[in-house]
C-alpha cells in the first residue's frame, strides 16, 4: 500500500513537472513570436537573421521566398511591417517543434502604399541546440471574424 501511494505521488509530481515545462516552453516561443513582430517593425534584420533558419520559407500574398530574400525585403523596406496587432494566439508543441498561429491585423507599407490586412499567420519553430529557429512563416488572408480554435 505504501509503495502504491509513493508511486502515485511520484507520477503526479512528474506529470505536474512535465506540464510546467510545456507551459514554460509555450511561453518562451509565444514571446519569441511577439518579439519577431517588433523586430520586423523595427527592421532589425540582425535579430531576425538569428531567428530565421537559413532554409526558412516565407509565404506571402505575392509569393514565396527564403530567408535571404525576406531579410533583404525587410532591410530595404519594400515591405515594412509597421505593426502587427495580435488578436489571438494558439500554440502546439511536439518534441522540438513548435507551431504558432496568430490572428493579426497587419499594418504594412507595401510598394509605396500603407495597407491593413487580416491574417492568420502560421509560424513553425524548431529547437536547434539551445535556440529556437523559425522554419516557416505563412500568411493566410482571413476575415476579421476568423477564430483560432484551440
Amino acid at each position: 500500500m505504501k509503495k502504491t501511494i509513493v508511486t502515485i505521488l511520484f507520477l503526479g509530481f512528474c506529470a505536474m513537472n512535465s506540464f510546467a515545462q510545456t507551459s514554460d516552453t509555450e511561453s518562451e516561443v509565444l514571446q519569441l513570436s511577439k518579439d519577431k513582430w517588433q523586430w520586423m517593425a523595427d527592421k532589425n534584420v540582425d535579430k531576425l537573421a538569428e531567428l530565421f533558419d537559413a532554409k526558412a520559407k516565407f509565404v506571402h500574398m505575392s509569393g514565396t521566398w527564403k530567408t535571404p530574400e525576406e531579410l533583404e525585403i525587410i532591410k530595404s523596406g519594400s515591405i515594412w511591417y509597421k505593426e502587427a496587432k495580435v488578436h489571438d494566439s494558439a500554440i502546439e508543441i511536439s518534441g522540438n517543434t513548435a507551431i504558432v498561429w496568430n490572428r493579426i491585423t497587419l499594418v504594412a507599407h507595401v510598394r509605396g502604399n500603407d495597407v491593413s490586412n487580416e491574417f492568420t499567420v502560421t509560424e513553425v519553430y524548431q529547437k536547434q541546440e539551445k535556440a529556437w529557429k523559425m522554419l516557416a512563416l505563412t500568411f493566410s488572408s482571413v476575415r476579421d471574424t476568423h477564430e483560432i480554435r484551440k
